[in-house]
C-alpha cells in the first residue's frame, strides 16, 4: 500500500525537492504552501506527469484553524497519514538583534516553531497507536543556524530552529512507544530562494569558502536525508539529526 506524506512548505526549495523524492519512492504526496499558487501547481504537475499522485493545499501553518483544516482535507482524501515533513519556514531581512522589533520575531516564531508544533500535534493524533493509528514518521527540517547562531544576520531564525531541535528530541521520546519516529535534518548553506527573502540572493556563493567541502548544497541532497529518515532503513533511529551542511 502506498504511504501518505504531508510536506509543509512544499512549493519550493527543500520542500519541493522532498516532494519529488517522496513521489519517486511511491508516496502519495500532499504539499502545503502559503502564497505561491504557481510554484505549488508546478510541483504537483511534475509529480503527476511522472506518474505519481500529489495535491496541494493552501494553508498558513502559523494559523491553527488553517492547520486543522489542512489535516481534515487529508483525512477526507486518504483517510490516514504516514509521514510528516515539517519544512515550512520563513526568515526576514538580515539584521542584528538590537535592530529587531517584536512583530518580526513573532512572525518568525509563529511559522517556524508554532506552526511546526501544530502540524506535529495533528500528525501524532492520526499516526500514534495511542490514538488508533498505525504509526509513522516525522522529520523536522531544522538548520545548522540553530547550532551556529547566525550572528549579525538571523539570530531570530536560528533561535526558532534551535527550538525545533528541542521539539524533535522531546517529541521523539513522547511517542517512541506509539509507533512514531521523530528525527531532524539540519541543512547548511543550500541553494534556495530563501536567501533572497533575507536580502542577499548570493549569500551561498559569498559563504561557500567557509564550507569545508567548498560549495553550497542542493535541495535534492537534503531531500535524500529526509526520505532516508522516513524509510525502513532508519527503523531504529529516532530523536536524531543529520547535518547536511558540507561540514560547516
Amino acid at each position: 500500500m502506498e504511504k501518505i506524506i504531508l510536506i509543509t512548505g512544499g512549493g519550493r526549495g527543500i520542500g519541493a525537492a522532498c516532494a519529488i523524492e517522496a513521489a519517486q519512492r511511491r508516496y502519495r504526496v500532499c504539499i502545503s504552501y502559503r502564497s505561491d499558487d504557481a510554484a505549488a501547481a508546478g510541483v504537483v504537475d511534475a509529480i503527476t506527469t511522472g506518474g505519481g499522485a500529489a495535491f496541494a493545499i493552501k494553508a498558513d501553518v502559523a494559523d491553527e484553524a488553517q492547520v486543522e483544516a489542512m489535516f481534515r482535507a487529508i483525512d477526507g482524501r486518504y483517510g490516514r497519514l504516514d509521514a510528516l515533513v515539517n519544512n515550512a519556514g520563513v526568515l526576514s531581512q538580515q539584521m542584528r538583534v538590537d535592530q529587531m522589533d517584536a512583530a518580526r520575531i513573532q512572525r518568525i516564531m509563529a511559522t517556524n516553531i508554532v506552526g511546526s508544533m501544530l502540524c506535529a500535534r495533528e500528525a501524532v493524533r492520526r499516526m500514534s497507536t495511542r490514538h488508533g493509528g498505525a504509526g509513522g514518521g516525522i522529520v523536522n527540517v531544522s538548520s545548522r543556524a540553530g547550532v551556529l547562531g547566525a550572528a549579525g544576520e538571523y539570530v531570530d531564525y536560528a533561535a526558532s530552529k534551535a527550538a525545533m531541535d528541542a521539539l524533535t528530541i522531546g517529541l521523539s521520546k513522547e511517542v517512541a512507544l506509539e509507533g512514531i519516529r521523530v528525527n531532524g535534518v539540519r541543512p547548511g548553506l543550500i541553494h534556495t530562494d530563501m536567501h533572497a527573502s533575507g536580502g542577499e540572493p548570493g549569500r551561498v556563493a559569498r559563504l561557500a569558502a567557509s564550507v569545508p567541502m567548498g560549495r553550497g548544497g542542493q535541495p535534492a541532497e537534503v531531500a535524500q536525508a529526509v526520505l532516508w529518515l522516513l524509510s525502513e532503513a532508519a527503523s531504529y533511529t529516532t530523536g536524531s539529526f543529520i547535518d547536511v551542511s558540507g561540514g560547516r
